[in-house]
């Protein structure tokens, strides 16, 4: 049967034998749907742009994508002498995370506020962590952990 353009008779002949895909809610749902993931996408392509301008400003600097620094005595404390990063250790840090807020030990005797909750909240979190891991800082004290729980004067 030739599609005819319009008429009210041929529009229902054309509904009766399918000859036109059917307007119901479930497919005006669909384009409602679709149109709402093409604007999700957008915003995500603005994020997935941004992080990679990031990635490529640290590219430039020839710093690695994330990750962190090497281990090395530039880097790193050594457990005699309390474990944990340097001060240049944090920066590359910082430097190969654009946006981390990471900072050193708190090691003063009488740190403000905010630095003696830092003190307060890294002394929770590492004697979670000896106790999962069952480490006794009387018998071994030369665990790193145990070193830097002594540096952080917890």
């Amino acid at each position: 049967m030739p599609i005819v353009k319009t008429g009210t008779i041929a529009d229902f002949q054309q509904d009766m034998y399918g000859l036109r895909e059917p307007t119901n809610l479930k497919n005006r749902q669909r384009q409602k749907n679709f149109l709402n993931e093409e604007e999700e996408l957008e915003e995500s392509d603005k994020n997935k742009n941004s992080k990679m301008l990031m990635a490529n400003l640290g590219m430039m600097i020839n710093y690695a994508k994330g990750g962190m620094p090497p281990r090395s005595s530039k880097y790193y404390r050594s457990t005699k002498s309390g474990a944990g990063m340097t001060q240049a250790g944090v920066a590359a840090y910082r430097r190969m995370n654009p946006g981390s807020k990471l900072s050193t030990a708190v090691t003063e005797d009488n740190p403000g506020p905010k630095r003696s909750a830092r003190r307060k909240s890294y002394c929770a979190r590492s004697a979670g962590q000896m106790k999962m891991h069952n480490v006794n800082c009387s018998k071994t004290p030369e665990k790193r952990i145990c070193a830097a729980r002594r540096r952080w004067k917890c």
